[in-house]
């Protein structure tokens, strides 16, 4: 049985040791989730790395945040099929991506918010509409990757739990503290599962 172990880094001050496999890494995780490049990580975000049997399963970047907004479950976030299609796009894209010895197709989405101001709403297959009051929250959740190969299996859940536990100084964060980037289709089932209820908090830029 291989052991899995959860390792963290802090972006300032950096271990030496790993500055370099860190920013490997965050390169694979840019190019999976359609960040430009060097656009994911800031001297505030604290990175989780799933380590299994000597590689790399899966990344979690945590940001310092002070708000975020509850998602309007069912019905309410469907309505958005009538916006008008020049205020949406939605571009899919495979391509090949390796990482030592592991490769792995990659879809890229192509996210916009809608131009009305009163609700937080992404468009795609994860599209999503949220309060507009914001509420207060400790950690943001700003990417989440795990290897094609690997999900489905905990690995996202079990770097969500690591987040929680040491983020802050003190004491393990609730999950009503917690909030996750407007997220993808697969983004949203974890959230949903993972929160246990559709109802998850989600940030923008203006609430870190």
């Amino acid at each position: 049985m291989q052991i899995a172990q959860i390792l963290r880094f802090r972006m300032q001050p950096f271990n030496i040791m790993y500055i370099f496999q860190v920013q490997e890494v965050i390169k694979v995780v840019e190019k999976e989730l359609g960040f430009g490049e060097g656009q994911l990580l800031h001297k505030l975000c604290k990175v989780y790395l799933f380590v299994s049997g000597g590689r790399i399963a899966g990344c979690l970047v945590a940001e310092p945040i002070k708000a975020a907004h509850e998602v309007i479950p069912s019905s309410a976030s469907e309505n958005r099929s009538n916006l008008p299609d020049n205020k949406t796009e939605s571009a899919q894209a495979k391509h090949t991506l390796e990482f030592g010895k592991i490769s792995f197709k990659r879809e890229v989405l192509r996210r916009h918010n809608h131009p009305d101001k009163s609700k937080e709403e992404c468009q795609g297959p994860g599209a999503i509409v949220c309060e507009e009051e914001a509420v207060p929250a400790l950690c943001g959740f700003r990417a989440i990757w795990v290897v094609p190969s690997r999900r489905r299996k905990g690995i996202a859940s079990q770097l969500v739990d690591a987040a929680r536990k040491s983020f802050c100084e003190g004491g393990t964060l609730g999950i009503s503290q917690c909030a996750f980037t407007p997220p993808t289709s697969e983004g949203k089932e974890l959230a949903s599962t993972y929160c246990k209820t559709s109802a998850f908090l989600v940030y923008r830029d203006g609430d870190v």
